[in-house]
């Protein structure tokens, strides 16, 4: 088959969850004999369409419109006539039999109109909360807590006035209502017309019930996972201090901060972390995130590619991912469990679907520093119930198994079987 992969942003230019999972789909499916390209938007100030082939065998188009800032971001929704004009010059090009709609943040909602009016059929995968949530992440810019979802959007309005740094304004949120309904009202289309919507997680497919969309018609197709060739060798020995790793974005919807607080108030350095992210992404958190505990055993390790973090994963004896929003994958989860290392992790969202309590890790309290001490202490005290939690762990699921599950709603969508 030839299939196309709509997508916001694609590595080099960003190096986030959906963009490395559409990186490893299209190159698994190149793998497989498929004909495979990608579309995406990039930052710049010249309207130009560049083409080039990856290692891995697929094809990027990178379509340039102007310079992305939040606020266009959020425009591009209601259209972009240079990135329309963008896709229509790839679909002459690579001729698809399918299209998979990865993310349209920064994207206008014309372009799977384009897809319609060709016959084309179409897939969506539900990454985050974007298709109800301006912000994505159902967590308020205003107070930063767990959002239920639009509210008449007055409250979404309000948030859109917190993002743009205008959130003295909120009194004003009524007079945006009339945009965010549109909003709504040009991505409901898109999601009503693809031929399959796709959830990663049981929990991602119930919320966007409850949010709107039929939930009949969302399949849950689990993420998985690139595997290395050989698992390094775990090598942490059975006493000692703590080693306690975090891995992922250095932001506050993460909860690093609570996981900081935590391990500085741990006496006798019985726990020490290493924390991997970029630290340059949100420098004034990263730098508030250093100076919460200047004399604490932890080491901010940087960023660390796929490859240096299998190194990495098994010398540490428990992973820790305290998100204070609703994470819809955690593939750090299941890479963790295949290095054998246990999770302790929010009791939140698709985290709480990931890790069985008592079973392969623990859940603590969102937001709760006081429990996520407890549950380290608790495993440095007893490393036995640690050893116990690495046996509880089951085999992960591979990305292979997942783009058996992808391949077979392809074929269904082009070729009704």
């Amino acid at each position: 088959m030839r299939i196309l992969h709509l997508v916001h942003q694609y590595p080099p230019d960003y190096v986030g969850g959906t963009e490395l999972y559409t990186q490893q789909l299209a190159a698994q499916l190149v793998a497989r004999g498929h004909d495979v390209a990608v579309f995406f938007r990039r930052d710049g100030a010249e309207a130009s369409l560049e083409g080039w082939r990856e290692p891995g065998g697929a094809r990027v188009w990178a379509a340039t419109s102007r310079p992305v800032t939040p606020t266009g971001r959020f425009l591009a929704t209601f259209g972009d006539q240079l990135l329309d004009a963008a896709l229509a010059q790839v679909l002459r090009e690579e001729q698809p039999d399918v299209v998979h709609v990865q993310h349209l943040l920064g994207l206008p909602a014309s372009l799977p109109v384009q897809l319609r009016r060709r016959g084309l059929p179409y897939l969506l995968t539900l990454h985050d909360f974007w298709w109800v949530c301006a912000n994505a992440q159902l967590v308020t810019n205003y107070d930063e807590t767990i959002c239920a979802g639009p509210r008449l959007w007055l409250n979404c309005a309000r948030c859109a006035l917190a993002r743009a740094g205008r959130g003295g304004l909120w009194p004003l949120s009524p007079a945006l209502v009339p945009l965010l309904a549109m909003r709504a009202a040009r991505l409901r289309p898109v999601w009503e017309g693809a031929s399959r919507l796709i959830a990663p997680t049981r929990f991602v497919r119930a919320l966007y019930g409850e949010l709107g969309l039929p939930e009949e018609r969302i399949m849950v197709v689990p993420h998985g996972i690139a595997l290395p060739r050989k698992m390094p060798a775990r090598t942490r020995p059975a006493t000692g201090n703590l080693h306690v790793g975090y891995v992922g974005g250095i932001a506050w919807q993460k909860g690093v901060h609570v996981l900081v607080e935590a391990v500085a108030g741990i006496p006798d350095n019985a726990v020490q972390l290493t924390i991997y992210g970029n630290m340059a992404a949100y420098p004034d958190y990263a730098r508030a995130l250093r100076q919460m505990a200047p004399r604490a055993p932890i080491h901010f390790a940087g960023q660390v590619d796929r490859q240096q973090l299998w190194q990495e994963l098994v010398h540490l004896d428990v992973l820790v991912v305290p998100s204070l929003w609703y994470e819809t994958a955690a593939l750090v989860i299941q890479e963790a469990f295949a290095a054998g290392v246990p999770v302790v992790a929010s009791n939140l969202g698709a985290l709480a679907e990931r890790v069985r309590h008592n079973v392969d890790g623990l859940l603590v309290p969102p937001g709760d520093s006081a429990a996520l001490r407890a549950a380290l202490l608790t495993l440095a005290q007893d490393r036995e119930r640690l050893v116990q939690l690495s046996l509880g762990i089951q085999p992960v699921r591979t990305i292979a198994a997942h783009v058996d599950e992808i391949e077979a709603l392809y074929r269904r969508a082009v070729y009704g079987h």
